[in-house]
């Protein structure tokens, strides 16, 4: 279990596999780029995959994440163990629901794209590990109530647009969650619906026969 948890350890200290200023248009042009060096050499598997957890796709020009699974797949030997994705300054339009399928990713970066809807955040609520976002640079930041939403929807994020969340924070978002978003009805359960329509008084209303009009509108009042 030690040796287990020192290899997991040791993959968190890889530099990340840096695609950053590279014009790449679509995520399956990442299998023919050559990723950028680091300061560090990136260690690789047998089969050539980076052992990386993080990943640099910074100023590009992306406008969707189209084949995301399959590409990250030929280029990281632990895929489903990335924690850390820069999409920052790229053309993405919304939060592509791929990202959610990589619930070990604690760190996004998508600020500087084109998001023109706030709840496109509520996404990102199924991340057990997400604990920094970066939204800032988008339309979104315009909107009315724009931090408070994002850490209402997110609430265990600790950084949200390189600021940390305060205790303050926290508090403020939770008031204006309860002012500005209303819980959603819950429809009528079926098994209630049927015990209502079959009460005595609804029975002995409609039993054929059983009153007139009069005395039925009697019995409901």
């Amino acid at each position: 279990m030690t040796d287990q948890w020192d290899h997991v350890k040791a993959l968190a200290q890889e530099p990340p596999l840096d695609f950053s200023f590279k014009s790449i248009n679509f995520i399956q042009d990442l299998i023919s780029e050559e990723p950028r060096p680091g300061l560090r050499p990136l260690k690789r598997s047998k089969q050539g995959k980076s052992l990386t957890q993080a990943l640099r796709l910074n100023n590009n020009v992306l406008n969707d994440l189209s084949d995301f699974t399959q590409t990250i797949s030929q280029l990281l030997e632990y895929p489903q163990n990335l924690a850390w994705i820069d999409l920052s300054f790229n053309d993405l339009p919304n939060i592509d629901p791929v990202l959610t399928t990589f619930l070990n990713l604690s760190v996004i970066y998508l600020h500087g794209n084109c998001m023109h809807r706030l709840t496109e955040v509520d996404k990102l609520s199924n991340l057990p590990k997400l604990r920094s976002l970066t939204l800032h640079g988008n339309p979104i930041e315009e909107e009315k109530g724009y931090r408070q939403y994002v850490l209402s929807i997110l609430p265990r994020i600790t950084t949200f647009d390189f600021s940390g969340v305060t205790k303050q924070d926290r508090i403020t978002a939770n008031i204006w969650r309860r002012m500005n978003i209303k819980p959603k009805r819950e429809p009528p359960h079926p098994a209630r619906s049927h015990q209502a329509w079959n009460s005595p008084i609804i029975n002995t209303l409609y039993a054929p026969g059983a009153l007139s009009p009069l005395d039925q509108s009697r019995v409901l009042l």
